[in-house]
C-alpha cells in the first residue's frame, strides 16, 4: 500500500521521490518501491525522452533483486565533460553528431566487445609527424612547380607583351588568392560526394569556426563559452594586418626594381629568410639550434653566389644615392615578408596537435580572406595611381590576358600551398624552400632560352640545395620531439555538433 501524508486542512498527498530529502515531511520515509511505482518518467526533467527513448518505468523484480532505480545512469557519468576521440576515433561521451552512430558487437549481441588493440604513443606520435612530412613535401613540389610557371608568365607579359603594370598586377595575383576556398570547398566535394549536401556543409563549417577558435586561442580545448562567440572578428583583423604587410613588402620589389642591380634586388629580398629566423626566436618562442642558424647562413651565401658571381653589372649609370635608397626599400620588403611569415604562423595557424588535414583546409580559407581583403579594399590605389599618372589603369586583351591569367592562377596555387607549408612546419623551412625557385627558374631559362647555366648558378644553387636538406632534416626532428612532448594530448580536436555553429 502506498503511503500517504496528511496535512492540516488538506487531504493526503502521495509521496514523491524529493520527499526523501525532506525533513520537513511527517512520518517515516517510504519505500523505494513504493517511489518506483509512481514516480513519473514521462515527465523527468533531468533527461529528455529523446535522449533515452529505451526508457521504462521500473517493476519490482521477481528473482528476489531489489527493484530500485539506478540514481546514474551509464551516460550520465560523461555529462558535463569535454568529450574526447577514444583510440578507435570514436567519442567517448554522449555522441550528438549529425551522422549515424557505430555498430558496436556488444549492441547487437550483448557480448563484450574483443580488445582491440592500439598503437603506441611514440608509434601515433612519428605517424602525426609522417603525415604532416609528406602533406609539406607534396605542397613543396606544387609550390615550387607553380612559382616557376607564374615567374616565367609575368616575366613573358612585362618585357615581352610590354604590358607592364606593377600595382595592377599585384592586384590581380593576390586578388586571386579569393578562390582558394572555393576551388578546395569543390574538391572535398567530390570527395565527400555520397555525404548530402546539408550534413556536408554543416561539417564543413563547423570544422572551420571550431579551427579558428583554436587559431584565436592557441589551444585545442576550447570552453564552451568562449565556443558561443563568434571568430569572425578575430580573423578580420589578423588578415588586415597579415595582408597589408605582405602587400608592402611586394610594392617594395617593384618600386626598387628600377633603383638598384637585379643582382642587389634579388639578394637582398631573398634575405627574408634570414629575418624570418629572427623573428621566429620573440614570436614563435624558437630556440637558437647551430645546425638551423648555419643553414640559413647557408641558403643566404647561395644566393649572394647566383647573384654577384658571374654577373657584370649592367645598371652602371645609376648614382650611388639613386643605388642605395633602391636597396633601402627592398630591404624594408626583406624585412616585411620574412615578418609576414611568422606572424602568419603565430596568429593565423592552429596550434600544435591539429591534424594535418584540418590545417591544409584552414590554410586555404585563410588564404581566400587575404584575397578579400585585397579584392574589397586594395582596390583604392588604383584610382589614384591612374589620376597622378604614375600607373594608367589598362586592361590586358587578347593573348596578354590569356598569359596574365594563367600566371594569376599558378600564383594563387603558389600562395595556397606556401600557406600550407607553412601551417605544416615552419616559415625558416618554408623560406629557404623559396630559395630553391631561384636555381629550378635558372634552369628554366636554360631550357627555354637555350643559354648554359653559369658556374655561379651552379654553385649557388648547390649551397641552397644542401641548406634545404639541412633544414628538412633539423625540422623533421624537431616535429618528431614536439610529438613525443605532446604523446598523450596528440588528438584531433572534436567538433562540438551540440555548438550553434553545427545548427542549421
Amino acid at each position: 500500500m502506498t503511503p500517504h501524508i496528511f496535512a492540516a486542512g488538506s487531504g493526503p498527498r502521495r509521496w514523491r521521490m524529493s520527499d526523501v530529502f525532506d525533513h520537513n515531511v511527517p512520518g517515516p520515509p517510504p519505500k523505494f518501491n513504493d517511489i518506483d511505482d509512481d514516480y513519473d518518467y514521462d515527465h523527468d526533467h533531468d533527461d529528455s525522452d529523446e535522449e533515452y527513448p529505451d526508457k521504462m518505468p521500473l517493476r519490482p523484480m521477481t528473482d528476489g533483486h531489489s527493484g530500485m532505480p539506478l540514481l546514474e545512469k551509464e551516460n550520465d557519468r560523461d555529462r558535463g565533460r569535454p568529450r574526447r576521440l577514444d583510440a578507435l576515433g570514436a567519442l567517448e561521451s554522449r555522441s550528438t553528431s549529425i551522422l549515424p552512430p557505430p555498430v558496436s558487437a556488444s549492441s547487437t549481441t550483448g557480448a563484450r566487445p574483443p580488445m582491440v588493440p592500439s598503437r603506441s604513443p611514440d608509434v601515433s606520435a612519428h605517424a602525426a609527424a609522417r603525415k604532416k612530412y609528406v602533406i609539406a613535401a607534396i605542397f613543396l613540389v606544387v609550390c615550387l612547380f607553380s612559382f616557376v610557371v607564374q615567374a616565367e608568365l609575368g616575366r613573358y607579359v612585362q618585357h615581352e607583351l610590354g604590358w607592364n603594370k606593377a600595382y595592377c598586377m599585384l592586384y590581380l595575383t593576390h586578388g586571386s588568392w579569393v578562390l582558394l576556398w572555393p576551388a578546395q570547398l569543390l574538391f572535398l566535394r567530390w570527395r565527400d560526394r555520397q555525404v548530402p549536401w546539408a550534413t556536408f556543409w554543416r561539417r564543413h563549417v563547423a570544422i572551420l569556426r571550431s579551427t579558428a577558435h583554436m587559431v584565436a586561442k592557441q589551444q585545442l580545448d576550447i570552453p564552451r563559452h568562449l565556443r558561443q562567440h563568434s571568430p569572425v572578428p578575430y580573423i578580420a583583423r589578423t588578415t588586415a594586418v597579415i595582408t597589408t604587410c605582405l602587400t608592402v613588402a611586394g610594392l617594395t620589389w617593384y618600386v626598387a626594381v628600377s633603383m638598384t642591380s637585379p643582382g642587389n634586388l634579388t639578394a637582398i629580398y631573398n634575405c627574408s629568410a634570414f629575418f624570418a629566423y629572427a623573428f621566429s626566436v620573440p614570436l614563435l618562442k624558437e630556440k637558437l639550434r647551430l645546425d638551423k642558424s648555419l643553414a640559413v647562413l647557408v641558403a643566404i651565401v647561395g644566393v649572394l653566389v647566383v647573384a654577384y658571381g658571374d654577373s657584370s653589372d649592367p645598371d652602371h649609370a645609376l648614382d650611388a644615392g639613386t643605388r642605395l635608397l633602391g636597396n633601402l626599400i627592398i630591404g624594408v620588403g626583406s624585412v616585411l615578408y620574412g615578418l609576414y611569415e611568422v606572424l602568419y604562423k603565430r596568429y593565423a595557424c592552429p596550434p600544435e596537435g591539429v591534424d594535418a588535414t584540418r590545417g591544409v583546409i584552414f590554410a586555404n580559407t585563410f588564404g581566400s580572406c587575404i584575397g578579400l581583403f585585397t579584392v574589397f579594399v586594395l582596390w583604392i590605389p588604383l584610382p589614384v595611381l591612374h589620376v597622378l599618372g604614375w600607373e594608367t589603369f589598362e586592361l590586358p586583351t587578347g593573348s596578354t590576358a590569356l598569359y596574365l591569367g594563367i600566371s594569376v592562377i599558378m600564383n594563387a596555387t603558389f600562395a595556397g600551398s606556401f600557406l600550407v607549408l607553412i601551417s605544416l612546419t615552419s616559415p625558416v623551412l618554408s623560406s629557404v624552400a623559396a630559395l630553391l625557385t631561384i636555381f629550378i627558374v635558372a634552369i628554366a631559362d636554360w631550357l627555354l632560352t637555350g643559354e648554359a647555366l653559369s658556374f655561379a648558378a651552379l654553385a649557388g644553387g648547390v649551397l641552397i640545395i644542401i641548406a634545404f636538406l639541412v633544414l628538412s632534416w633539423s625540422t623533421w626532428r624537431e616535429m618528431t620531439e614536439e610529438e613525443d612532448n605532446h604523446k598523450t594530448a596528440y588528438r584531433e580536436a572534436p567538433v562540438d555538433w551540440d555548438s550553434d555553429e553545427a545548427e542549421d
